[in-house]
């Protein structure tokens, strides 16, 4: 089972750089099951039903996400009742949508979690805890559990691969949009990236038109930002997983241009 996890998706530029480089990705890296942390489609602040599915059009199979999934109204009715979109199962019970989900590509049975980091993060529940259950549960009907843990301290990602090192087969980090080189199998066969990075204009602060983040950081006022067009690239990680026990195989991460 080969999975490809693309990195936070930002607005226009993020969606379309997917729509221009996924069909050759899935082909020339013989991929059977494609994720992507979407927090960010609708402008680079949450997404919308209609950018959901546009996704799922281009050939993503699920959709991740963080604390930027509730950024607009709609979600909460769509979410709901699309489970293919998922929120961090940290999240409150009252909370729409789910946390975890399995899927089945051509009989290979694949487990699906997503969590949210505490550290530097909106209060959530605790995300190692939860991991636990969810884990638990999802052990129960396949050994292949893929975890986006989408938080801001490295060394909350780091602590809870190995936490779970063997217990489920990735561990990949979102959030920072800033893609990082620590790619690595842990000893119990757990891949795991602190950060897979973000898909949208390269050429920007985390995605962002470089304008507006500098005159925020010059001046202290609240500005508006808008997603980067500049140099766009998908960021993303492959993880190849033994069907039989679980353990990830390799690990590679990946960077594309139009």
């Amino acid at each position: 089972m080969r999975i490809l996890f693309i990195g936070d998706v930002i607005g226009k530029p993020g969606r379309e750089i997917v729509a221009s480089v996924l069909p050759r990705l899935i082909d020339e890296q013989t991929i059977d099951l494609v994720i992507a942390n979407g927090e960010n489609l609708a402008g680079g602040f949450g997404v919308t039903s209609a950018m959901a599915e546009e996704m799922f059009a281009l050939g993503v199979d699920l959709m991740t996400s963080g604390n930027h999934v509730w950024d607009k109204k709609e979600v909460e009715e769509y979410i709901a009742k699309e489970e293919r979109l998922l929120r961090p199962a940290n999240y409150p019970d009252p909370a729409p949508g789910k946390g975890s989900l399995v899927v089945d590509k051509g009989g290979c049975i694949v487990g699906v979690l997503n969590l949210q980091g505490r550290a530097f993060m909106p209060t959530l529940d605790c995300p190692f805890r939860v991991g636990d259950r969810e884990i638990g549960r999802l052990r129960r009907e396949t050994g292949l559990i893929f975890v986006d843990f989408h938080g801001e301290a490295t060394a909350e990602k780091q602590a809870f691969a190995w936490y779970v090192d063997g217990r489920v087969s990735a561990v990949i980090g979102s959030h920072t949009h800033v893609q990082t080189a620590d790619e690595r199998i842990l000893p119990g066969g757990t891949a795991f990236l602190t950060d897979v990075g973000m898909t949208g204009g390269y050429d920007s602060v985390i995605g962002m038109s470089i304008e507006a983040p500098i005159a925020k950081f010059l001046s202290g006022l609240p500005k508006q930002f808008r997603p980067a067009t500049g140099a766009p690239r998908l960021c993303g990680v492959v993880v190849e997983i033994d069907e039989r026990d679980g353990r990830s195989t390799s690990i590679l991460r990946i960077q594309r241009e139009p």
